[in-house]
């Protein structure tokens, strides 16, 4: 869902801004892959940055908090539709569509949303809450700490709450409070990196740098809470791949997150780096390039435990997974491989991975997949002067 109720109504003392009015559950429009069977409850709309030239998702969009009431009545109204489900499934022990239309005939349009996000997150089990949007840490601790304690007071069994988060707004919380979220209920937060290059940072406005990186991640995991940090290949283009993966490697050997996840750079007609390029003054690397850079990143890897994860449709592998230090060369093995492949058989893969055909460079073994390819680069009229325009275009589908 990507429901948007930033309307605000009623009227205050002079001065002061009207109180806002609740307009019922509210869902943010993104969330991460690892996320896709949690609960998403919205704690603030957008993003309070909003600068990176690369990311198109609340660009256009104003930042606001929710009143925590609001956050709160939304877990109270998804809590009350839950207990009604499992009733129901104890007298009958499943939910038909029969079950539901009996027993919400009374649904009002007022609690479609949360009817909806209710069920959703009962079909899929009920183990994990991720809280949106961008920033959700922004919210004063004491906040976010009684959102965490009425989550867990309604659904005590659940494994996993979640969160993105800034790292220039985690190094402003102290030690204390990132302790008390933790013992609240807060497992993971997830935290873009993008790049350990202070060059590349400030070259697309991240608006932190490589010390405040480091400082924010070593804060999240003294609190006891998981990190998944994001790496951007590909992000300093053409003229600091090098750079790119050598210090964002550096950047987390002093981390040690307890995730690194890849997420490859696409660039969206929207977005400003896009008008960089065109303009010349940013040339985006090829995927040839990108492999290379990910090789570099992985050999540089060193003294960590950190789990590797490559679950996006963006990276070029999506089979590079797998637990340092134990995986390593199994994980440099993936790139490698790639590189060794003929530029044909480069393009071949480099479009069949587009199309979900292959996952990695193991699966050019498969006869089938591999005709599939050759039928499908015929088609795209692929050659070497147009594959990364062709792949280009093949992954805006996926932004």
């Amino acid at each position: 869902m990507n429901a948007s109720k930033c309307g605000a109504s009623g009227e205050g003392p002079p001065g002061k801004r009207p109180a806002e009015e609740y307009r019922g559950v509210e869902q943010g429009p993104i969330r991460p892959p690892s996320e896709a069977e949690s609960l998403l409850l919205r704690v603030t709309r957008n993003c309070p940055w909003n600068k990176c030239e690369f990311c198109p998702v609340y660009k256009g969009a104003r930042f606001s908090r929710r009143p925590l009431e609001h956050v709160l009545a939304d877990i109270d109204a998804i809590a009350a539709f839950i207990r009604r489900f499992q009733r129901v499934a104890s007298e009958s022990g499943r939910i038909s569509q029969a079950d539901l239309r009996r027993e919400f005939a009374d649904l009002g349009d007022d609690d479609t949303a949360a009817f909806s996000v209710a069920w959703n997150w009962y079909a899929r089990g009920m183990r994990s809450v991720f809280l949106q949007d961008a920033n959700s840490l922004i919210m004063k601790p004491a906040d976010l700490v009684r959102v965490l304690g009425r989550l867990r007071e309604h659904f005590p069994d659940i494994e996993r709450i979640t969160t993105y988060a800034r790292s220039q707004t985690i190094t402003k919380i102290s030690d204390v409070e990132m302790r008390e979220l933790a013992f609240a209920g807060l497992n993971r937060i997830h935290v873009g990196f993008e790049s350990g290059s202070d060059t590349v940072l400030a070259l697309v406005k991240k608006g932190a740098t490589k010390a405040q990186h480091i400082e924010a991640g070593r804060r999240v995991v003294r609190a006891g809470i998981e990190l998944s940090a994001y790496y951007m290949p590909g992000l300093g283009g053409v003229e600091l791949w090098p750079e790119n993966a050598r210090e964002t490697a550096d950047l987390m050997n002093q981390v040690n997150p307890h995730f690194i996840r890849l997420r490859s750079l696409a660039i969206p007609d929207q977005v400003p780096l896009a008008e960089r390029v065109r303009l010349g003054s940013f040339t985006k690397a090829g995927d040839v390039t990108v492999a290379r850079e990910v090789l570099l990143f992985i050999e540089s890897l060193e003294g960590i435990t950190s789990t590797v994860k490559s679950d996006h449709i963006l990276n070029l592998f999506q089979d590079l997974e797998g637990s340092l230090p134990v995986d390593k060369e199994r994980l440099l093995a993936i790139p490698r491989a790639f590189l060794a492949l003929s530029p044909e058989q480069q393009r071949l893969y480099q479009i069949g991975r587009r199309h979900g055909l292959f996952a990695g460079p193991a699966d050019m073994d498969d006869p089938e997949r591999v005709e599939y390819a050759e039928r499908l680069s015929r088609r795209l009229a692929v050659s070497e002067d147009n594959v990364d325009d062709i792949v280009d275009r093949l992954t805006q589908q996926f932004i």
